[in-house]
C-alpha cells in the first residue's frame, strides 16, 4: 500500500506537491468514489483516476545490469548513442539507472523504477558501499594510497576515507591492480582520485555495490534482484546493516 499522492506522482501525472492539490480539490477518485484525504493509501488493485483518467500503474521491478564500456548510463542520449536501457528491450516497465558509470567504466549498475528505491541506494547520507577494481599507470606507492583512504581533496571537496587493497604490481608492465571502496557517488570520483595522486586510471570496473556481485554475468547481461535481495538493500540504507 502506497499514500495516494504517491502513486499519482509515480505515475507522472504530477509532482507530489501537484497531486496533493489535486486530491484536496477533489479531483482523484479511488475504486469510483472521490477522495479528498491525503492519508489514503492504495493498492496495485485500486483504479485511481484524476480528473476522469485512469493511471497507469507498474509494478516495482529491480535489476542487477552488467554494464559494458562505450555505453551510457541513461535513458537516452542525445547523441543517438546506445545506453544502458537498450540491453533491456524485453523489459516493458519504464526502468532507469540507479546512479551511473562513466561512458569507459564497466561493471555493477542497479536499473529500477522505483524512485524511492533509488534514491535509497544513491543518497550519500545512507552512505552504500561500492567496490571497484582500478588498473592504473605506473605503481602506486604505498604513501599515495594513504592520502586516498585518509580522504583527498578535489575540486568539489574532501573526499571520505576510501578503503583500499593491493591486488597485483606488474612491474614489466608498470601498473597497479587495486580494490578500492568508496560509498559516495560523486562524478567521475574514483578516477579523479588516482588523477590527483598522479595515476590516471587505464581501466575501472565496478565490482559490487554493497553485499551485491557481478557472479555469474557477462557484461551486457543482467538479472532481476529477488524480494530479499531489494529488502535487504532498503535494510541496509535504513539502518546500516543486513539485519
Amino acid at each position: 500500500m502506497e499514500r495516494l499522492q504517491k502513486v499519482i506522482a509515480q505515475a507522472g501525472i504530477a509532482s507530489r506537491r501537484k497531486a496533493e492539490q489535486l486530491i484536496e480539490e477533489g479531483k482523484v477518485t479511488v475504486n469510483g468514489k472521490k477522495v479528498t484525504e491525503l492519508g489514503t493509501k492504495v493498492g496495485l488493485n485500486d483504479e485511481v483516476e484524476v480528473e476522469g483518467v485512469p493511471i497507469e500503474r507498474e509494478r516495482k521491478v529491480y535489476y542487477l545490469f552488467y554494464k559494458p564500456r562505450g555505453i551510457i548510463s541513461a535513458v537516452t542520449d542525445d547523441k543517438n548513442r546506445k545506453t544502458v536501457v537498450d540491453y533491456f528491450p524485453y523489459v516493458e516497465e519504464r526502468i532507469f539507472p540507479v546512479g551511473r558509470l562513466d561512458y569507459d567504466t564497466s561493471g555493477l549498475l542497479l536499473m529500477t523504477n522505483d524512485g524511492e528505491f533509488a534514491n535509497l541506494m544513491t543518497h550519500p547520507r545512507y552512505q552504500m558501499d561500492k567496490t571497484y577494481i582500478v588498473k592504473t599507470e605506473g605503481i602506486v606507492e604505498r604513501h599515495l594510497l594513504k592520502r586516498i583512504m585518509s580522504g583527498l581533496q578535489l575540486e568539489d571537496g574532501k573526499t571520505a576515507p576510501a578503503k583500499v587493497k593491493e591486488l597485483a604490481i606488474d612491474r614489466k608492465k608498470n601498473r597497479s591492480l587495486l580494490e578500492v571502496t568508496i560509498h559516495e557517488g560523486r562524478n567521475r570520483q574514483v578516477r579523479r582520485m588516482f588523477e590527483t595522486i598522479g595515476h590516471p586510471v587505464q581501466k575501472l570496473r565496478r565490482e559490487r555495490f554493497a553485499h551485491l556481485t557481478l557472479h555469474g554475468l557477462n557484461a551486457g547481461e543482467y538479472r532481476e534482484l529477488t524480494a530479499h535481495e531489494v529488502k535487504q538493500l532498503r535494510t541496509l540504507a535504513e539502518t546500516g546493516s543486513l539485519r
